[in-house]
């Protein structure tokens, strides 16, 4: 294949073509496609595209038709038994990724039942665990798109105003937790007053990241309430450095779980829309959770339908995260705050500490691979805790 050996456990075969930006030592950055242990520079291949640009915003903007001609002729590259030369293929250990798009919006849904129930559990005790819009419709919050940062980017513990014994105070947060989610990339725009619909994935979602949605859960429960996450989330939101694109996915899409009752009409899905991807969650090298996200109540396409029904536009580099993805098993849990039932559970880690949240040190790492169709893995977010 081109010269290139992919390794038999790579999550970069010629069935995924992620794309994401790199620089090499002097280099700008440009658009790179992951393949085994190196990257395929597009810029070199196919310099009349815009591959030499320093985001993805200009190729995911191109639409489907562009993403489709590109992704059939970097096949075409790789499967031509001739050698591709040494300047189109560089290895990823000589090279940096930088943030893969310049994100326009973001918004954070809350779509795991498991997830939500949990919290409503430890935040509402002796009431009921799921608010009564949730079953009806895909909750969320507008984020900060500027405090969206690429894998490996430190994260310095937040401060911010909290209640201690009673009395707000002001200071570092004593309860950092990670949010193990995933992210769905826009990359064609809709017009402001347009309502896309839940057919829209195919002609607007370019592709999906790993997403660590970092919470300062002591800051969250004190400012939230009336209006929801505010300083508490919006410190630092990790992603992963490839985008995967849609077309990857195919054979890792499933039925989502029934829904009950029926949702609106606005919200009623022709198509499956769930992906089966296994996440895997470790913290300074301890495997300590693997949410399922095929388990996930409200789909990328729900969630695209609800944000634009009131004609809000997409634009391009929009981030549209799942929320934690949590499953029913207590090591199928996405957060910290839930695997620690809210620290009263401390987790063990391999090194025999323990933790009720996350210390100053600590590395979040997250992982994930389809379980349906060709294996199909997308890298990691993973980011250290800063003082």
């Amino acid at each position: 294949m081109a010269g290139v050996a992919v390794p038999a456990d790579s999550d970069f075969t010629l069935d995924n073509l992620p794309y994401g930006i790199f620089q090499t030592p002097g280099g700008n950055g440009r658009v790179g496609v992951a393949i085994g242990e190196h990257i395929l520079d597009l810029s070199v291949v196919i310099p009349d595209g815009p591959f030499g640009a320093s985001s993805l915003n200009p190729f995911m903007a191109a639409g489907p038709a562009v993403w489709a001609a590109t992704r059939a002729r970097v096949v075409e590259l790789l499967r031509t038994p001739d050698p591709l030369s040494s300047a189109a293929l560089v290895r990823q250990a000589n090279a940096t990724m930088v943030m893969p798009f310049e994100v326009a919006d973001y918004v954070d849904f809350y779509s795991s039942l498991e997830h939500a129930t949990n919290l409503g559990r430890l935040f509402r005790p002796g009431g009921e665990a799921l608010l009564p819009n949730w079953r009806h419709l895909p909750v969320g919050y507008h984020g900060r798109a500027g405090t969206v940062v690429v894998s490996g980017t430190p994260i310095r513990r937040p401060s911010g105003q909290r209640l201690q014994d009673g009395v707000p105070v002001f200071g570092p947060s004593t309860r950092l937790d990670f949010e193990a989610e995933v992210g769905f990339v826009i990359g064609t725009p809709s017009p402001l007053g347009q309502p896309v619909g839940s057919g829209g994935v195919p002609e607007h979602v370019f592709g999906v990241v790993l997403v660590n949605d970092w919470s300062a859960r002591d800051i969250q429960a004190w400012e939230y309430q009336p209006l929801g996450p505010f300083l508490g989330k919006s410190f630092a939101t990790s992603i992963s450095p490839w985008v995967v694109p849609m077309a990857a996915l195919e054979g890792a899409r499933v039925a989502p779980p029934a829904q009950d009752p029926e949702p609106l009409e606005y919200l009623r899905c022709k198509e499956n829309w769930g992906l089966d991807l296994s996440l895997e969650v470790s913290i300074n090298g301890t495997v300590v959770s693997r949410p399922p996200f095929a388990g996930v109540y409200w789909t990328i396409a729900q969630q695209l339908a609800h944000l634009t029904s009131n004609g809000a536009s997409l634009r391009t580099g929009d981030l549209l995260a799942s929320g934690t993805v949590s499953g029913p098993e207590r090591d199928q849990r996405g957060s910290m705050i839930e695997l620690t039932w809210n620290a009263a559970e401390p987790l063990p880690l391999d090194d025999g500490s323990t933790r009720g949240f996350l210390e100053d040190g600590d590395e979040v790492s997250i992982a994930a691979v389809t379980r349906s169709g060709p294996r199909i893995g997308f890298g990691r977010v993973a980011g250290a805790v800063r003082p």
